[in-house]
Formats: structure tokens, C-alpha cells, sequence
């Protein structure tokens, strides 16, 4: 146990945490961004995981990390430009838009999977990153997205048309502002956050597992409502359940005599738990989930 708590005080740890974290923060500040516009994002999962393939097969092929986090990018706004055809200009129900493309990229990573590299399992191994998460860009790109979108959403011209659209949308319209055009600048942003998620993913392991994302897209959603729709807020609750998931990854390898399925629950009933806890007191922007049509 001594080895445990001492393992769970070390630098060592705190990195692992925050590598953990990044992919949570960067689905979270998507889905944050889209929903402030009035879009439910249930695809943020599905976005993970397509932007963790297409980085693993950009850097597989390139033998670029930073090509292959481009081409995560480049993923997930294809994906968001779906999901976004579907709601904003088709005016599909957002849940289940949502949930049908997770199902889609379920099955199409795992089709890509095999096109590419003769697997369903995994692809071969590609370039990653290495050293310290402190030492990775990346990671302080993410910290530098976190600022930005906290300071942009309430303190420019656009930060304010996203949060009227999303919260008065007939208004908005009334004063010239177009509700589909922010919606659509909200809904391809988030892909492209969520996709970069699922290129440090990816990046992070040196290659492509499938179903690699792991609920962490629904995770990120959690993390958006505790942090009652506010990127910093949101970034904290992700650093929450970064906490938790290393916890468990720890507590597995210190063997404690804790059936190991159990242990690795832990992430998911924080995440219950906090939802029981804050969900009631959050308010959502007003106009979620309803699409708009300009008479």
C-alpha cells in the first residue's frame, strides 16, 4: 500500500494524469463550443475514434507526427461536416444523429482498419511521441485552446454571436446574425478538436487499436455538463476523470486484491456520480437541440 500512495505522489503520476487528460479536454472543448451554438455533439465519441485512425495512418505513412495529427484534424471535421449536414441543414434529431454516426465510426474504423493495414485489430506500429507530456507541443497547444476558447467565448464579437445563437437563436437572427453559419463554424471546429483528441491518442501509443477511443467521448460530454458549459470549467472536470483513470491503471498494476473489472469501472461510476451530482444544478444553453429555420 506504501508503494501505491507513493507511486500516486510522484511526478511520474502527475504526468501520466495529464497525458491521460488531453484527449478528454480537447473532445470537452469541442463539444462545449458546439453545444454553446445549440448542437447537441452525442458524435463526439465517434470523432475520437476516427481521428485516431486517420492520425495513426497519416503518421504511418508520412513518418510524421505531426502529418498524422494534421490528418486526425482533417478526420474529424469530415465527420462534423456529416453530423452537421445532418442537423443544421437536414434538421435530423441530434441524439440520434449522434449515436448513429458512433455507430457508423465503430464499424467504418474498423473497415478503414483493414483496407489499410490487412487488420481489425490494430494497425502496425507508428511514429509517436516521445519524452515528457511537459516537453510535448501538443500538450501546450491543448493548454492554449483551453485559454482561448475560455477568453474568445466571452470576450469577442464571436464568442458573444455563439452563445446568442445558442441560447436566443430567433433573436439572434433578427439582429443579422446567421444562426446556421455559427452553428456550422461550432459543429466543424468541434470535429476538428475531437479529431486532434483522437490524434494524441493515437500518437500517444504508436498506433491504432480498435475502439481505442473508450467512452471517452461520452466522458468528455460529462465533463462539458460539470463544468456547466465553460472550457476552463469543463478542461478541470476532464483533469478529474484523467485523475481517476490513472488511479484505476494504478491500482490495477499495485494489485490489491480488487477484482481487476471492478477497478476498472472506476472512471465510469465517477462519472455517474458527478453527473448525480452537478447535472441538476447546470444549465444548458436554452435553444440545445432545437434546430432553426429561418422563416
Amino acid at each position: 500500500m506504501s508503494d501505491l500512495l507513493g507511486s500516486i505522489l510522484s511526478l511520474a503520476f502527475l504526468a501520466q494524469v495529464l497525458r491521460i487528460t488531453v484527449p478528454y479536454t480537447l473532445a470537452a472543448l469541442g463539444g462545449t463550443l458546439c453545444e454553446r451554438s445549440g448542437v447537441i455533439n452525442i458524435a463526439l465519441e465517434g470523432k475520437l475514434l476516427i481521428g485516431a485512425l486517420a492520425a495513426a495512418i497519416g503518421a504511418y505513412y508520412s513518418g510524421s507526427v505531426f502529418f498524422g495529427a494534421v490528418a486526425g484534424m482533417a478526420a474529424g471535421v469530415v465527420f462534423a461536416g456529416v453530423y452537421g449536414l445532418a442537423v443544421i441543414r437536414f434538421h435530423a434529431d441530434q441524439i440520434v444523429s449522434g449515436v448513429a454516426l458512433n455507430l457508423l465510426a465503430l464499424g467504418l474504423s474498423r473497415y478503414l482498419l483493414k483496407l489499410t493495414f490487412d487488420s481489425t485489430a490494430n494497425s502496425p506500429v507508428t511514429p509517436g511521441f516521445g519524452g515528457h507530456v511537459l516537453a510535448n507541443p501538443m500538450f501546450w497547444l491543448v493548454v492554449a485552446l483551453v485559454i482561448g476558447l475560455q477568453v474568445g467565448l466571452y470576450r469577442t464579437a464571436l464568442g458573444l454571436r455563439i452563445r446568442a445563437v445558442g441560447e436566443h437563436p430567433e433573436a439572434a437572427d433578427t439582429l443579422g446574425v446567421s444562426v446556421q453559419s455559427i452553428r456550422w463554424i461550432a459543429v466543424l471546429a468541434a470535429g476538428a478538436l475531437a479529431g486532434l483528441g483522437g490524434a494524441w491518442l493515437a500518437l500517444s501509443n504508436n498506433g491504432f487499436v480498435a475502439e481505442m477511443s473508450g467512452g471517452r467521448g461520452y466522458i468528455a460530454l460529462a465533463a462539458v455538463i460539470m463544468g456547466k458549459w465553460r472550457p476552463a470549467a469543463a478542461a478541470a472536470a476532464c483533469l478529474l476523470f484523467g485523475f481517476a483513470e490513472a488511479l484505476q491503471l494504478n491500482l490495477q498494476a499495485a494489485n490489491i486484491g480488487v477484482p481487476r473489472e471492478l477497478i476498472q469501472t472506476l472512471p465510469y461510476v465517477l462519472t455517474m456520480v458527478a453527473l448525480a451530482g452537478f447535472i441538476g444544478r447546470s444549465r444548458a444553453p436554452a435553444a440545445i437541440g432545437q434546430p432553426f429555420d429561418k422563416p
